[in-house]
């Protein structure tokens, strides 16, 4: 079933808070708590005001998936001859200037108004207490998401934990300066941890694109591993995993089923972004990851921008079932098909989102994906990982996660015996292998230290010699440093 996204009503919240960042701008129509909120609806309709910003171009339909894959050692440039700043990415040549990078600062701050703005209206609406404290914990969750992108990619950050409502606190703003990392983590987390109880398990249609509690879990025990609380994240993703049936997961039983873009929402997802598969209005809804990924000049009407780094089909095994589903090695281009070779990009392409985009739109720019924040499979991954540095070694429990995801693919032969180091190695490499192209491998080699080595080292999927320590932070956009000096100094490595 489809989530219905208010569009208006965040297309209405965007221009309040690109305003806000806008300096040189005076902000039109601001949105006034006193006057919008009267009903449950309308809490409810500010609540998934912050999905449709989300589900945007800028966002999650481009600008930010995009991204990510570029930055990791796992996707590179297949198009030559598209946008600069695509390249400059891929090839650690970017700077403050970036227009991907600065969608990514706007757009999350977008998303972190829309969620304040909702968490400030529905303190003022009258309506059933286990109501109330279920919106404000998902307007909660929303922020926390957006603010888990923008502090790993950027470090210090403003908080802005507040909603912008009086022409005073925009003229604050303007001078906001910039919060430890720690601090913007401890946001996150104090939020989603004082909260999460307070979500539902599912939403009516089994809906998994607004936020639940097992959603919530799951990212608290996300950033407790990039944190490196391995007690917590531990705690966390083994809380989800004992509550599974009451939160409808399990791992598809085919792998393949994942990325065929009919089947909606599934069993294995615990939290989606449902772009409706339609066209949108203002970028909204507008979801480019099957065309950017898709094969140039064959009848899917790819664009062959973002491919498979040149080792990256060479390291799965030939065995491993998932192997088939992630990677494009052949397509077809009219009556004929032909080898990656003979493609007008001669890369293997990446196949998770290209393939099976179902029927949104016949050029092939959208898809009907329903694009995955988290799948139950990572779940089981970030337990065997935390449980083995929490415990100096692997525990039965944390064999018993890793070999789950394993079978599913195809090895009959369970892992046992292993070191902590050993294990550790194990589990690294399921992750790679698992969540290939989901947007999770540049955060992994930034929180295991493995940039520049990952670009650098003899083993190097994708060598990139321009790769610095300094690049696990993007550089703070240079229109905002321009607008507020406070957010100096810029992170290092960058004029």
């Amino acid at each position: 079933m489809k989530t219905k996204i208010h569009t208006i009503l965040a297309m209405g919240l965007l221009g309040v808070f690109s305003a806000c960042t806008d300096l040189d701008e005076e902000p039109v129509g601001l949105l006034a708590p006193e006057s919008f909120f009267k009903t449950h609806g309308d809490a409810e309709a500010a609540v998934l005001s912050g999905y449709g910003l989300m589900a945007r171009e800028e966002y999650y339909g481009r600008r930010l998936t995009m991204s990510l894959q570029l930055l990791s050692d796992m996707g590179t440039i297949g198009d030559q001859g598209t946008a600069a700043s695509r390249r400059q990415l891929d090839r650690f040549i970017f700077e403050a200037g970036n227009d991907n990078i600065e969608h990514i600062w706007n757009s999350s701050y977008a998303i972190i108004g829309a969620a304040n703005a909702a968490i400030e209206g529905i303190k003022r609406v009258e309506m059933p207490e286990a109501n109330r404290n279920a919106l404000d914990a998902e307007a909660r969750a929303i922020r926390a998401l957006a603010y888990s992108h923008l502090v790993q990619l950027f470090g210090d950050v403003p908080k802005i934990d507040y909603f912008i409502d009086t022409p005073e606190e925009i003229e604050a703003v303007k001078t906001i300066s910039k919060s430890p990392a720690a601090e913007i983590y401890q946001l996150i987390i104090s939020d989603l941890e004082s909260t999460y109880d307070a979500l539902p398990d599912g939403y009516a249609g089994d809906v998994r694109s607004r936020a639940t509690k097992g959603s919530a879990l799951t990212l608290l025990a996300s950033l407790h591993l990039t944190l490196g609380n391995w007690e917590k994240a531990a705690e966390y993703s083994q809380m989800v995993i004992n509550n599974k049936g009451n939160f409808g997961y399990k791992l598809m039983a085919d792998f393949n089923d994942l990325w065929d873009a009919t089947n909606g929402d599934m069993a294995e997802h615990v939290w989606t972004v449902d772009f409706l598969g339609q066209v949108g209005t203002s970028n909204f809804n507008v979801d480019y990851i099957s065309a950017i990924t898709g094969v140039r000049g064959a009848s899917m009407q790819g664009w062959s921008v973002v491919v498979a780094s040149p080792g990256a089909y060479d390291s799965f095994k030939d065995e491993d079932l998932r192997k088939a589903a992630t990677f494009i090695t052949e397509a077809a281009h009219g009556k004929n098909t032909k080898p990656w070779t003979d493609f007008q990009d001669p890369y293997v392409h990446t196949a998770k989102w290209a393939l099976k985009p179902g029927d949104a739109q016949s050029t092939g720019a959208r898809s009907d994906h329903n694009l995955v924040l988290f799948r139950y499979a990572e779940v089981l991954l970030i337990a065997a990982e935390a449980l083995n540095e929490a415990n100096g070694g692997p525990t039965a429990e944390a064999y018993e996660y890793i070999n789950e995801v394993r079978r599913r693919a195809g090895y009959t032969e369970d892992l046992a015996g292993l070191s902590q180091e050993e294990f550790r190695a194990a589990v690294r490499e399921e992750r790679r292998v698992e969540l290939a192209f989901e947007w999770k491998r540049w955060y992994d080699l930034k929180r295991w230290d493995m940039v520049p080595e990952a670009f650098t080292g003899p083993d190097s999927f994708e060598p990139q010699a321009n790769a610095q320590e300094f690049h696990k932070l993007l550089p703070i956009p240079q229109a905002e440093l321009s607008r507020n000096k406070n957010l100096l100094p810029q992170n290092p490595g960058y004029n």
